[in-house]
């Protein structure tokens, strides 16, 4: 069950992000909207279009987040590799994800006041180095 539902969410997200599907779903709009008339703006054309979003837009929100979700526990596991590989890189970032709020602005705090000394005494950089690089 959980493979079909991650390969179901995985495709749908996808599709449904697709210029495709984005101009199906304004063709739609405007299908119904073309219909109004014909329809003398009756309540039931009304209903159809607010029910039909409102069942998408509920089923959507869950698609999406099972998709964000493990795109993200992805995304981490990636750069728990590339820290645990980086000689010298604090293996305690490992788990950043897991920190408080609270540690996380202390760490950001921290990584600002680096950025501010090491733009503030920057060696002149030699010719060649691209502008930023790290040299060990």
């Amino acid at each position: 069950m959980r493979k079909f539902f991650r390969v179901f969410a995985t495709r749908t997200s996808e599709g449904v992000g697709s210029p495709a599907a984005f101009v199906l779903g304004l063709g739609l709009i405007v299908l119904w909207a073309a219909l109004g008339p014909i329809f003398h703006f009756s309540d039931t054309w009304q209903l159809v279009v607010n029910t039909a979003t409102t069942i998408i837009t509920f089923l959507m929100v869950f698609l999406i987040q099972a998709t964000q979700n493990r795109d993200a526990r992805a995304i981490h596991l990636k750069l728990d590799e590339l820290i645990r590989g980086v000689h010298g890189a604090r293996t305690a970032m490992v788990a950043l994800e897991n920190a408080t709020d609270e540690e996380l602005a202390d760490l950001q705090a921290e990584f600002e006041r680096l950025h501010r000394r090491l733009r503030t005494h920057r060696p002149a950089e030699p010719a060649g180095e691209p502008r930023g690089s790290v040299t060990q």
